[in-house]
């Protein structure tokens, strides 16, 4: 792919992931505000979509670019980090899981600065990652499903809290890959990427 066709800001994916973007202070004031829980869950379930659609669009439509590769984890990030501070506040969440897992994105986060003034590129992307996020953002509707009451909140709430902790133990297991990376590439010779994108 040439550099111009990488630095392109105007594409369908982008779209869709700045439309995610967009339901993240929604989703946050579902939660807080009216405790909306069964619509707070469609704006995420339409997240997850989108975050599905937009890959596969970037593919199809050869559309893939920089901005694109930022985004979209981060956008997965603010969800995670939105559900997060109000399932804590909700005491839902206990609080030391909520700071596990702000901690893990915050450390990694200065590791990636510190890689790139030294001239690395971005992380490796790790799949052990991936499976981190996908089971916390389906732990986190399961989980409010589970708040309610009757048959369905009944059978939601153990496979929310078993889709946690496994979300949550994989997602401090895959920061600790990704600081055995940073810890490689500060021993290695500069000026060499780290990986293409960050992972998610």
């Amino acid at each position: 792919m040439s550099a111009q066709a990488r630095d392109r800001v105007l594409t369908v994916p982008n779209a869709l992931s700045l439309l995610r973007l967009a339901g993240v202070p929604l989703f946050l004031w579902l939660l807080l505000g009216p405790q909306a829980d069964g619509w707070a869950v469609v704006v995420l379930a339409v997240g997850g979509f989108t975050d599905w659609l937009d890959g596969k669009l970037a593919r199809l439509l050869d559309q893939h670019s920089r901005l694109g590769a930022l985004l979209d984890p981060a956008v997965d990030r603010l969800y995670i980090l939105a559900a997060l501070v109000a399932l804590g506040i909700r005491e839902v969440v206990p609080w030391w899981a909520v700071a596990a897992l702000v901690a893990r994105d915050v450390v990694l986060a200065v590791c990636v600065l510190v890689l790139r003034r030294r001239g690395y590129g971005p992380f490796v992307v790790t799949y052990l990652g991936k499976a981190a996020t996908f089971l916390l953002l389906y732990a986190f509707p399961l989980l409010l499903l589970g708040q309610g009451t009757g048959a369905l909140a009944a059978v939601a709430l153990p496979f929310g809290l078993a889709f946690a902790v496994w979300g949550t133990v994989l997602y401090v297991y895959s920061g600790l890959l990704y600081l055995a990376q940073f810890g490689l590439a500060l021993r290695s010779v500069p000026h060499v990427a780290v990986g293409s994108r960050r992972d998610s």
